[in-house]
């Protein structure tokens, strides 16, 4: 069928034929239905040659007329504006939004915390495309952001690309630390784009009177101002307020909570992410942190050839990448003295480049999360070791560079506290020991915290100054380096004793500085002010994850609350 016959039974058909629809994953061109579907491959083939059964042969006369689509609900009014790159179909109850994952603008540039990762394109199509629903429901208690949702997507912009959570998966603000472009992204672990702020700059494409982006719930987010362009009032703790003729709605913010604060409308959270959400397709494995790199400049060379140019060291290096017809990923490696390495990569085989079964990169997870959920092995309870039924550990990489490695002579990664070091028992700091660290180190921090179920972090243990020569710290030491406060204010080692059923996750976490930290009253340094103190300074870093089970959380039998209860510890003084 030639392409003029092929044009007048896709219109006979109610086809729209979509310009920009081939791509790596598409066998063949992209089609239009009139409410918004995605047409490719045989399905569009069977539609087509229906029509072509009531067209007459030689009519040249016939026009190609696109039919026009069915009144689209106002959410659709955004994304709107970026097709054909973003589609939207839609029923009863929510908005599906279609894409590749690509944006239009330049990607990358000016991140200087890189795990190696590049955007290629992914595949939010079909069952696997972004939703809101339509008719959002207010929840009866809003689920805040702040430690929790730390996997995943908490929204998606006007332009089809996923925004995370401003905290990464370490609980560090994303844009803080260097790890975005200028446009408020980076690639996850699955090599793909993502935002972890609003993108403002859709407002160029938008104007101020659409919204930015939706978050998951279905509540529209504005940008820093309301359509009418006057300043937002009466803003509540998740960024956001009711306007006539709006209703409820969020703001972007240019410090935090950068997105939203949480959740006004009614979400489902399972493992540590906005349930359900699509999955990115990784095709190689997740690397790790390439230390000192800057990125440089990114572009498209032609067709769907692509290079990353990022400098290290002093060396010039880059990485040239061509997604290939037969669904092959090549890549080029390009040291910048003159060495170059090839490899190829298959779409489909999981990460690696179909070397052996893939499995899902970690990281971010939810979009990142690639290939299918795997349930634990018995005993396990779903942390990769520990106690059975253990609440499962954030999905974080032990070490940020695979090399720097905390560990401790009395717990396991995974594993349970013993009780003289929480609140229970002596309530005496944990020996730690690492090794590994980046010959540039100048000296070290230590951070122990857990976020509780309402997702108000908690910090027990405040180390700073800790020695470059240092390579431990033992049991109970109060000599090495300086205690910063717990959080109830005190100086000192706030032994875990969290209260509430179940077991709870604990993470200690340590840095590794380019150089000393500006901090001098102990009494004024808590979690956020040595992590303010230690931005731009952070060679390293390495996190160890214990659980522990309060005694005061335990059944108990009648009366035994008043029968020989502890009482509670101060904080370890330094």
């Amino acid at each position: 069928m030639n392409q003029s016959r092929l044009l007048k039974c896709a219109a006979m058909a109610g086809l729209m034929f979509l310009p920009c629809g081939v791509d790596a994953h598409d066998a063949g061109p992209v089609w239009i239905t009139p409410s918004g579907y995605r047409l490719t491959g045989e399905d569009a083939r069977r539609e087509i040659e229906a029509a072509a059964d009531r067209l007459p042969e030689g009519d040249a006369g016939w026009e190609f007329v696109a039919v026009p689509r069915v009144d689209a609900p106002p959410q659709a009014a955004a994304f709107a504006a970026f097709t054909p790159a973003v589609t939207t179909r839609w029923d009863d109850q929510f908005l599906y939004i279609e894409g590749n994952g690509m944006p239009s603008h330049r990607m990358m540039v000016g991140i200087t915390a890189w795990q190696q990762q590049v955007p290629l394109p992914q595949r939010y199509t079909g069952e696997n495309a972004w939703r809101i629903p339509l008719k959002p429901t207010p929840a009866k208690e809003p689920q805040m952001v702040k430690g929790r949702f730390l996997r995943g997507a908490i929204a998606i912009a006007a332009n089809g690309i996923p925004i995370f959570n401003p905290q990464n998966n370490r609980g560090e603000i994303s844009y803080e630390i260097g790890e975005l472009d200028q446009w408020g992204g980076h690639c996850g672990r699955a090599d793909d784009y993502h935002y972890h702020i609003v993108p403002m700059h859709l407002q160029k494409t938008l104007g101020k009177d659409k919204p930015v982006a939706y978050a998951l719930d279905g509540y529209p987010i504005y940008g820093l101002t309301e359509p009418d362009g006057s300043v937002p009032k009466g803003l509540d703790a998740l960024h956001g307020h009711s306007a006539a003729g709006i209703g409820y709605h969020y703001h972007a913010a240019e410090k935090y909570p950068y997105v939203i604060g949480g959740f006004h409308g009614e979400v489902t959270e399972r493992d540590g992410q906005v349930d359900p959400q699509p999955r990115a397709q990784p095709v190689r494995e997740a690397l790790q942190a390439l230390r000192g790199a800057k990125i440089t400049g990114f572009e498209a060379t032609g067709g769907s050839r692509y290079r990353l140019s990022y400098t290290v060291g002093g060396d010039q290096r880059s990485v040239a990448y061509e997604i290939k017809a037969d669904a092959t990923y090549a890549f080029e490696f390009d040291d910048g003295r003159g060495g170059k390495r090839q490899e190829t990569y298959r779409a489909g085989a999981g990460g690696g480049g179909g070397r052996g079964e893939g499995r899902p990169p970690r990281g971010e997870g939810g979009a990142e999360g690639g290939g299918p959920r795997r349930h634990p092995p018995p005993g396990r309870g779903g942390n990769g070791g520990g106690e059975p039924g253990a609440p499962k550990l954030p999905d974080q990489p032990r070490s940020s560079d695979g090399t720097f490695l905390l560990t401790s002579p009395v717990v396991e990664d995974g594993a349970e506290l013993p009780v003289e070091f929480t609140g229970d028992g002596d309530g005496v700091t944990p020996p730690l020991a690492w090794k590994g660290a980046p010959a540039k180190t100048k000296e070290y921090a230590l951070l122990m915290d857990h976020a509780d179920p309402e997702g108000n972090m908690k910090w027990y243990w405040t180390l700073y100054r800790i020695p470059a020569a240092a390579k431990s710290l033992e049991k109970g030491d109060h000599t090495t380096g300086t205690m910063g406060t717990g959080f109830k204010g005190q100086v000192g080692y706030e032994a875990p004793h969290s209260k509430g059923p179940g077991k709870k996750t604990y993470t200690i976490t340590l840095y590794a500085l380019a150089e000393a930290v500006a901090l001098d009253d102990p009494k004024a340094v808590d979690r956020e002010s040595l992590l303010a103190a230690m931005k731009g300074r952070i060679l390293a870093t390495s996190s160890l994850r214990v659980v522990y089970t309060s005694r005061g959380s335990e059944p108990q039998q009648p009366g035994a609350a008043s029968q020989g209860r502890k009482p509670e510890r101060r904080p370890q003084q330094p």
